[in-house]
């Protein structure tokens, strides 16, 4: 007998009311459906977006061309398309084998229900769920939960909900910079993060202390390039002086 999910709440009220806003900014998140999609060009969107949501970044390697197919020629949904995904060896290898139980839970929380985890119960109610019933038990557990059903269906890609917060000055931070691929074990193994600078590294001077138009420092450079040199001063002697040649009054 399979073990009940445990029970778990939000951490906070807030997270029972449903967004308002008067005018989306920039941030509001696109949504993407075959129930919109009228051509190929828009259908490739979709499976382009879910790619973004699931894997953030997917490699020819990292692609599913049978799951594409199905879905182009609608048989099957966007849903069954995302679990595909979650259940490829890439997401496997990359989330899966690479993150605790728990770090885990939170990814696929994030990708799938489009949210934070409320808080550790629920990190501990689904770590449950994946230790009991397998990775693939758990995906059906999160795709077959009224949250995900009530949100997204059976045709839109999954997206981050409520990026914009009344309460804050700016929304929350993408999935992806907040929850990198790999925790922090990994990254170290792996000798991450690397610093690759593409351009040559200048150094910063503060807008007070930049010189301004006219400044004489800003003609050091050209000042150093010339090649001056100086007039040999002659010698002179009284021997060699042409008293012709030397001014005088006349009157």
């Amino acid at each position: 007998m399979s073990i009940p999910l445990l029970e778990y709440a939000p951490k906070s009220q807030n997270e029972r009311v449903a967004g308002f806003e008067a005018a989306p900014g920039d941030e509001q998140p696109r949504v993407f459906s075959t129930e919109f999609a009228r051509s190929a060009t828009e259908l490739g969107e979709v499976i382009e977006a879910a790619y973004r949501q699931i894997f953030f970044c997917a490699f020819k390697w990292d692609r599913e061309p049978f799951l594409e197919s199905q879905l182009r020629y609608g048989q099957i949904t966007v849903r069954d398309f995302i679990r595909g995904l979650l259940l490829s060896k890439t997401f496997k290898n990359s989330f899966y084998d690479k993150n605790s139980n728990y770090r885990f839970v939170e990814q696929c929380v994030q990708r799938v229900l489009g949210r934070d985890t409320y808080n550790e119960r629920e990190k501990i109610a689904w770590s449950i769920v994946v230790a009991t019933k397998g990775i693939e038990g758990f995906i059906d557990q999160l795709l077959n939960s009224e949250e995900y059903l009530s949100s997204f269906g059976y045709d839109t890609v999954p997206y981050q909900r409520r990026r914009v917060l009344a309460s804050r000055d700016s929304g929350e931070r993408p999935f992806n910079i907040k929850s990198p691929r790999y925790d922090e074990y990994h990254r170290s193994v792996l000798g991450f993060p690397q610093i690759v600078w593409q351009n040559p590294v200048r150094r910063f001077i503060p807008q007070e202390k930049r010189a301004k138009a006219g400044d004489p420092s800003l003609y050091m450079d050209l000042a150093r390039n010339v090649n001056a040199k100086g007039n040999s001063t002659p010698r002179v002697s009284a021997a060699n002086i042409d008293l012709n040649k030397v001014p005088y009054r006349r009157r």
